[in-house]
């Protein structure tokens, strides 16, 4: 089961999601297959971090950092069992067959262990590696962040020109973007012939 998050409760789209991972999990058992569907729920990271901080600013009016570490993930934990519990009280309430005695979370020590071990497998194999990208920035949180965590907006705002020298040392070309960061990752510029 790709596990849901523990962000809130389940929706429509869950139920779905859910009815169609079981109907294909019990007809393969009646084919004779050992189809296991290994239930749990994921951490969901920063999300997660923002609702639980979202609650303790609402409920208690304290800023996550007057609390300390190890206070705000206990919050955290005690935000797990809640919402961990409602949705594998959901799961069942959809009849999914899971073999619900494995039930998993995302930062059980044995699903840590498994990722770790992972990354430094793709890592030695040159799979995952550092270089210069640009990615979206929370400097709040000081960490990066998915494009699923960013809520796009639309703004006015200026038009930027710049002239690109040409290969050959001629004139070159001029380009307009309300972009201008994105010029650094820039490599060539394709033209049609007819422009």
């Amino acid at each position: 089961m790709p596990p849901p998050n523990i962000t809130g409760q389940l929706h429509m789209g869950h139920a779905l999601d859910q009815t169609l991972q079981d109907v294909l999990t019990r007809w393969k058992r009646m084919q004779g297959y050992s189809a296991l569907w290994l239930p749990g729920s994921d951490h969901a990271s920063i999300a997660t971090e923002v609702k639980v901080v979202e609650k303790i600013r609402n409920e208690e009016g304290i800023e996550k950092e007057a609390l300390g570490r190890e206070e705000f993930l206990k919050r955290a934990w005690a935000w797990k069992e809640v919402y961990g519990g409602r949705i594998t009280k959901q799961c069942r309430k959809l009849g999914d067959s899971c073999d619900w005695e494995r039930e998993r979370f995302t930062m059980d020590e044995g699903c840590n262990k498994a990722v770790n071990e992972m990354f430094v497998r793709l890592y030695e194999k040159g799979l995952i590696y550092r270089g210069n990208r640009l990615i979206n920035w929370c400097p709040e949180c000081g960490t990066s962040l998915s494009d699923a965590e960013v809520e796009h907006e639309d703004k006015n705002g200026k038009y930027w020109y710049f002239r690109y020298p040409a290969a050959d040392g001629g004139e070159g070309i001029v380009v307009a973007t309300s972009r201008p960061e994105t010029m650094f990752a820039d490599e060539a510029i394709a033209v049609h012939p007819d422009d």
